[in-house]
């Protein structure tokens, strides 16, 4: 499994409407093939700062999969114009500690 993370954020005054968009965005990625779950934290210090944590099968099917597919296209369309910056995604891996 591999973990996606993003910190996301969001532009003065547009939490409510980024929520409101992001629900509608969400059914668009738990459609790829490879999709595992996902998640959305907001701030407790920075009301406009959210983390985005989504869970896929291994790192093409969110490199591949998602981004190249056209779910992402309206994914962009409904969430990037709220970003500011624009964040940097990472994956990660689970250490296996027994």
């Amino acid at each position: 499994m591999i973990l996606e993370a993003a910190m996301l954020h969001i532009k003065q005054g547009m939490t409510e409407a980024f929520e409101e968009s992001f629900k509608k965005a969400s059914p668009l990625i738990s459609s790829i093939e490879g999709y595992l779950g996902h998640e959305l934290q907001k701030g407790l210090e920075d009301d406009h700062k959210y983390l985005l944590l989504v869970r896929w099968r291994n790192l093409e099917d969110h490199t591949v999969g998602f981004r190249e597919s056209t779910q992402y296209l309206e994914w962009k369309a409904l969430l990037h114009h709220y970003y500011s910056p624009f964040p940097v995604v990472e994956h990660f891996t689970r250490i296996k500690l027994i």
